[in-house]
């Protein structure tokens, strides 16, 4: 422990698996008092946090009530991660408007609820850092059958200079992480999907992400969260409006 975040308060969402649950518990041991969150609050147990709860980010009247319980309890967060997504597999001609909808719901308009929704209490008391979760997979790079996932994850970075742009000048930071291929159970999930959808092994399918990246290996979540700890922590306050790539050279 380094006590890099002690004494701050962090909102972390989709924290109960992968990037997310690795990000709340890094910030945990590096002494915030961590609000976890996730819509399957199941997940979230064994979580050593100060706090874990439910929260569906689709849901504006659950993130404003959340919001108005963590500024009775706790005042303004210090940290704000926006970690929930969702993985399209196709091109456009297999997006439906569904599809669309979903994904930009999820993986944009969440962050929009959220950080309006926090924002305030940070503007009042003139710091703030703000993570989101985006994706080399964005404007960064294109890859094959990701379209409305690259779209949307485009739309994080734009989002989030945006709001770094807007409020530069009154102490808030908010900066984009962009993973490459990551260890999780979404991830395993997607290799298994496309097992079913193509025939080929769950071995080849996870080779083929293996080998889309240069470094010859996949992510992990505990090196995502290495990045989002020091984004977070006063180390980087000269640091805001930057898409941040953790992608073991997949934009190269």
């Amino acid at each position: 422990m380094s006590d890099r975040l002690k004494g701050k308060v962090a909102l972390v969402t989709a924290a109960g698996q992968g990037i997310g649950r690795a990000i709340a518990e890094a910030f945990a041991v590096d002494g915030a008092a961590v609000i976890a969150t996730d819509v399957a609050s199941d997940k979230l147990n064994g979580l050593k946090t100060e706090k874990r709860l439910r929260l569906d980010v689709l849901a504006q009247s659950d993130v404003d009530a959340l919001a108005r319980s963590v500024a009775s309890e706790f005042g303004a967060l210090d940290i704000l991660v926006n970690c929930a997504g969702y993985v399209h597999n196709g091109t456009i001609l297999d997006c439906s408007d569904r599809d669309w909808d979903f994904s930009f719901e999820l993986n944009v308009k969440s962050m929009h609820r959220t950080i309006k929704a926090f924002l305030p209490a940070m503007l009042e008391r003139k710091s703030g850092s703000i993570l989101n979760i985006s994706s080399a997979v964005s404007s960064i790079r294109g890859v094959p059958n990701r379209y409305v996932y690259g779209t949307t994850k485009a739309a994080v970075i734009g989002l989030t200079k945006a709001v770094a742009a807007d409020f530069i000048k009154q102490g808030i930071r908010c900066n984009a992480i962009c993973p490459g291929t990551i260890e999780s159970p979404s991830l395993e999930d997607r290799i298994a999907s496309l097992s079913r959808e193509t025939g080929r092994s769950t071995e080849a399918v996870r080779q083929a992400f293996i080998d889309r990246q240069p470094m010859g290996r996949l992510g992990t979540a505990r090196e995502v969260a290495a990045l989002a700890l020091f984004l977070a922590s006063d180390e980087a306050s000269y640091i805001t409006g930057q898409a941040h790539l953790v992608d073991g050279g997949m934009a190269l």
